[in-house]
């Protein structure tokens, strides 16, 4: 089993960035693919970046797209979600997964809930207009 716990959310103005950072614990990090999923009130999870086990691959929702960027570091087991030009829709729970399996390659367009098979609690990120 993995732990994960995400930090860095937290209140700013419409234009501003964000980092948000998910620590794993527990099993192996590297051989597994990265993502973070966001939730808003009364809204369904939705994916919104992946990342490849080694971190050589990565995709995005449409809706975040040239504005954020995931990246990992597999020697300190973290993966960090960057967001820039944040707006308030992008107001959210976000939560930190791993790929339910090893050496999986997760892809923006097909990516759900199912491709991931541990969670973190999430950070809150509030965006003001």
């Amino acid at each position: 089993q993995v732990q994960l716990v995400e930090s860095g959310g937290g209140l700013v103005q419409a234009g501003g960035s964000l980092r948000l950072s998910c620590e794993a614990s527990g099993r192996t990090f590297s051989n597994y693919a990265m993502g973070w999923f966001r939730q808003a009130p009364g809204k369904e999870r939705e994916f919104v970046a992946t990342i490849s086990w080694r971190g050589i691959s990565t995709d995005y929702a449409d809706s975040v797209k040239g504005r954020f960027t995931i990246s990992r570091d597999n020697a300190k087991k973290t993966v960090h979600l960057h967001m820039n030009s944040l707006k308030p829709e992008d107001t959210a729970l976000y939560y930190c997964a791993q790929s339910r399996w090893p050496y999986t390659i997760v892809v923006a367009r097909t990516a759900t809930r199912n491709d991931f098979g541990s969670w973190g609690q999430g950070t809150q990120v509030t965006v003001s207009s």
